[in-house]
């Protein structure tokens, strides 16, 4: 459905010819927060890895395989917090990337499955004052009932969208932006790496995938364009050259395309 007035959506107010949407864990910082705190202090990597391809493979839905790994992180929350800000680090490029967006005026929305409160508090370590401009969206965490959301035990993943499947549902945000009048509507770039991505992957005009990872898989499976990305100085190059006029979303997804099928993108072809 569209809506009336871009002035109602935030990353709107400048008038963009471009805007960035991204996924946040391993595609921003260089772990999943989320895999990291499930595989330390959760129950660990194997059975995480387990509900990761159960959800890739459509034996559970995201929401429901997230918060069975949420489940098992028993830690007092504001530790969960403090215990990423220590160990979680940005990609070396996401900075440069950032800097470049502000001053060419593409705006970055950070859609993501993971907790607001911990993303924002790693944005603000990791990239500094700046990134308050940056518009987050998330899922939440709250206090189990008769809990503390600080004592051991004590709190619980809250959906933005707990009637989705995808428990935040990335394409909602998505279609806001899409469904504008041609004149206003943006060109929307989206990054994203595995399995929380599903629901943005078909709502973009260029989806860069990360090399080696579960979205690529996807989107070859469901003739998904993408295009591959390594690092973020793969992402700055290609949109300096798109946003300059020099590229075109329709050649960077045909390389992606050809790169998945040579074997290049980090994840074995199908026949």
């Amino acid at each position: 459905m569209g809506l009336h007035d871009a002035a109602d959506l935030p990353a709107m107010k400048t008038n963009p010819k471009f805007i960035f949407f991204t996924d946040f864990d391993g595609t921003i910082t260089l772990q999943d927060s989320n895999d990291f705190l499930t595989d330390t202090i959760g129950y660990g990597r194997e059975r995480r890895r387990h509900m990761n391809i159960e959800c890739l493979d459509d034996r559970i839905s995201f929401r429901d395989s997230f918060r069975d790994m949420m489940d098992s992180v028993k830690r007092p929350y504001n530790e969960c917090i403090q215990y990423l800000v220590d160990n979680i680090k940005l990609d070396p490029y996401f900075k440069e990337f950032f800097e470049w967006s502000l001053k060419e005026n593409v705006p970055v929305v950070v859609l993501s499955s993971g907790m607001e409160p911990a993303i924002k508090a790693l944005l603000e370590k990791l990239v500094g004052p700046e990134a308050e401009k940056m518009q987050v969206l998330g899922n939440y965490a709250g206090a189990r009932p008769g809990k503390s959301i600080d004592e051991e035990g004590g709190w619980e993943i809250l959906f933005r969208h707990p009637e989705s499947g995808f428990g935040h549902d990335k394409s909602v945000t998505l279609r806001e932006y899409s469904s504008l009048p041609a004149d206003v509507r943006p060109t929307m770039f989206y990054a994203g790496d595995g399995v929380s991505d599903l629901s943005a992957a078909r709502e973009t005009d260029l989806l860069f995938a990360k090399k080696g990872h579960d979205l690529i898989s996807y989107c070859a499976r469901e003739d998904i364009p993408f295009t591959v990305f390594e690092d973020w100085s793969t992402i700055l190059a290609r949109c300096k050259e798109i946003t300059a006029g020099k590229s075109t979303v329709q050649d960077a997804a045909k390389e992606g395309w050809e790169a998945y099928k040579a074997g290049a993108a980090g994840v074995k072809p199908t026949a």
